[in-house]
């Protein structure tokens, strides 16, 4: 390992250990105080568990790198509570468990490429193409006279997960849906 990280080296996305615990910052900020020293107060999201810690840092103090890799995957099918995965470049498959990847499984769709993240070897979290194509499977025909405000419908896609979407949108229409943080209906695709 051997690398480290000084506060000044602080990104949105920089991987770090703590107490041997990969994490990620996904917030930080610099305060210079009236009187005394400087410090960066700081966020961390838990590489493993998705938990998120705050902590605050003295100018110059470092953190280790975490020693994580990202590789291209594509997956290829459920194994029971495991999700198999292929490397692209090497063919080696992975098994990663459903609680780890949590709700993203739900997006899965088979031969899907997604990046998958490794901390000392171990495939630990993946992430999904930000936005997808999906087609709907089963939503309710719109009701006349229900067009106040931005209504929503449930949908079911082809890959099992349910999303919002607009009345206009109906059965075997083909929709991109963004899959960060849970999910969401962003347009229908061309027919």
């Amino acid at each position: 390992m051997g690398d480290y990280y000084q506060t000044s080296d602080f990104r949105n996305g920089l991987k770090v250990e703590v107490d041997g615990v990969p994490f990620t910052v996904v917030y930080f900020q610099f305060v210079k105080p009236g009187k005394g020293t400087a410090f960066t107060r700081s966020k961390l999201k838990n590489l493993l568990t998705g938990a998120v810690i705050e902590r605050t840092y003295r100018t110059g103090e470092t953190l280790a790198a975490a020693d994580v890799e990202e590789h291209t995957m594509q997956y290829l099918y459920p194994s029971g509570t495991l999700r198999v995965f292929m490397n692209t470049v090497s063919f080696e498959q992975v098994e990663i468990e459903e609680d780890a990847i949590g709700d993203d499984s739900k997006f899965l769709m088979e031969n899907m490429e997604v990046q998958v993240l490794f901390w000392r070897g171990k495939p630990i979290n993946i992430t999904l193409p930000t936005f997808v194509e999906y087609k709907i499977i089963r939503t309710e025909p719109a009701v006349r006279g229900n067009t106040s405000g931005n209504v929503l419908k449930d949908a079911l896609l082809d890959c099992g997960a349910t999303v919002g979407v607009p009345l206009f949108v109906n059965e075997g229409d083909s929709i991109r849906v963004d899959t960060r943080e849970g999910g969401s209906y962003k347009e229908r695709v061309g027919k």
